[in-house]
């Protein structure tokens, strides 16, 4: 893996996160294989439009669940000087857990659980600032999509305070998926959304349960918003009738920790 270097601050073709970046970089196509056959965590690959010596290495990354895109050259160019041969990924700064890992940790120890799902969370500042709060509370895992949701970035960890060096953060292929094993688990699922007249504080948040909050932009998708067994929203009583994410997050989290203290 390529170690982190240091270029002339004069270099406009860096910008300052990049330069944050470049120790998670890994390029070539070599490298990436193996970086993927030693088991490491990869947040995304980026492939160069229209090269065919990548098909193998874009079916190696389909096959262990790795998000990628296909970009012009220009960009992966502007990541690296180096000959990258049209690849490059970014390793993850921390390591994925398992979601039945996790749930069976929680009854095994005789614990309730309380798990954060993330649908489609975008900004990594939400993500960290969600991270730290979900830390400091207790909960148990951050779930989150592998396509679709903000990557972990140092950004993400650093907004977090470190947060997501702690908290174990789980990375599905399916969200569906994944609410479904949490309800067939035992876990209620109650989503957080504006949309609802019920107010948390008439829900328990006691027992086995998943917390469900939608994107920035729309919300929670609402096919999910289906398999919720409770609808909940933020009590607002002022001219604004919507909260940062990370806000509300924060929020509905600290009524689930009250309740169970």
């Amino acid at each position: 893996m390529e170690k982190r270097r240091q270029f002339p601050l004069n270099n406009s073709r860096f910008s300052e996160q990049k330069k944050v970046e470049l120790h998670a970089l890994v390029f070539g196509i070599h490298a990436v294989q193996e970086t993927i056959a030693a088991g490491k965590e990869i947040e995304k690959i980026y492939f160069a439009k229209g090269q065919g010596n990548l098909i193998e290495l874009k079916e190696l990354a389909r096959e262990h669940n790795i998000p990628f895109s296909i970009v012009p050259i220009e960009k992966i160019d502007g990541l690296t000087p180096k000959n990258h041969q049209g690849v490059v990924a970014f390793a993850s700064p921390i390591i994925y857990s398992k979601l039945d890992d996790i749930v069976h940790k929680c009854f095994s120890e005789a614990r309730n659980p309380l798990i954060l799902v993330l649908d489609r969370i975008t900004d990594v500042r939400n993500l960290g600032a969600i991270a730290r709060s979900a830390e400091a509370a207790g909960i148990d895992a951050i779930v989150l999509p592998i396509k679709g949701a903000a990557q972990i970035t140092s950004d993400a960890i650093k907004t977090s305070s470190g947060a997501l060096n702690f908290i174990p953060v789980c990375r599905e292929e399916n969200l569906k998926q994944a609410l479904y094993f949490l309800k067939e688990s035992g876990l209620q699922l109650i989503g957080c959304t504006e949309k609802s007249d019920t107010w948390m504080y008439k829900t328990d948040f006691t027992g086995p349960t998943a917390i469900l909050i939608g994107s920035e932009e729309d919300g929670i998708s609402p096919e999910f918003l289906k398999m919720c067994d409770q609808i909940v929203s933020i009590p607002m009583v002022g001219q604004i009738n919507s909260l940062n994410v990370s806000v509300a997050s924060a929020l509905v989290m600290y009524e689930a920790v009250r309740q169970r203290k």
